[in-house]
């Protein structure tokens, strides 16, 4: 994680309060937490889908958790807890996978591509992941929008025209191409880490700084399920 836009913080007051400014784009703040998370992802291992856990969820499965499993769930009632108070609305996902993007759309935009979030006010992406493979950064000098590739936007143009619409820069915003990036071939791409409590910057109206470019990992079937939260 040496790459000059990632702030290194202390605290959690620091990442609510350190702002974004200059090259900084990402603030992450590095821990290592105790406890067996990967004890609680077997809990829900039967579940092939996305599960969504609220504190109600995680206190049920005290009672089948060993001490290490019970100081997880406690870390991650605390994170949830100390968004909450800062105003946000975390979530927090077990994930067997995500779903892949299937549409007929000609460039890819599920959450394993490289993209940035938007927001039409002032906002901020929180992220953590407890267990299981961390999200990716890619460095914004090696990344490209598929739409500024001249090739990927001739065919966009075609897929623009075939629909019929009449507003090209509506129509991207609306199928989200404008926010999703190609990588280099030597494209600097870093890992979020399990653990560290990350707070990235997102594009909106005003947002002093590049956004941060991001993506869940690529995942094969065997992979452990993660655990993430999110706000």
């Amino acid at each position: 994680m040496d790459y000059f836009r990632i702030r290194q913080v202390a605290s959690f007051d620091e990442l609510v309060n350190a702002p974004f400014a200059g090259d900084v784009n990402a603030l992450c703040w590095r821990r290592q937490l105790d406890g067996d998370f990967a004890e609680l992802a077997a809990q829900l291992a039967e579940h092939a889908e996305i599960v969504t856990l609220d504190e109600d969820d995680l206190r049920r499965m005290v009672p089948r958790l060993s001490v290490a499993g019970q100081t997880a769930v406690t870390h991650m009632i605390r994170d949830q807890a100390f968004l909450a108070a800062a105003g946000l609305d975390p979530i927090l996902d077990f994930i067997p996978a995500y779903p892949r993007d299937v549409a007929a759309g000609v460039i890819p935009t599920d959450v394993y591509s490289f993209h940035v979030d938007r927001a039409p006010v002032m906002a901020d992406t929180w992220l953590c992941t407890y267990t299981g493979a961390a999200s990716q950064g890619l460095r914004n000098e090696d990344a490209m929008r598929h739409i500024d590739s001249p090739t990927t936007r001739a065919r966009i143009e075609a897929e623009f025209t075939a629909e019929g619409a009449d507003d090209f820069t509506a129509w991207l915003q609306d199928k989200c191409y404008d926010l999703h990036y190609v990588a280099g071939s030597a494209a600097g791409i870093y890992e979020f880490g399990q653990h560290n409590l990350w707070r990235i910057a997102i594009a909106w109206p005003g947002c002093p700084v590049l956004p941060c470019i991001h993506r869940a990992p690529p995942t094969k079937p065997g992979d452990a399920p993660r655990l993430l939260l999110i706000s």
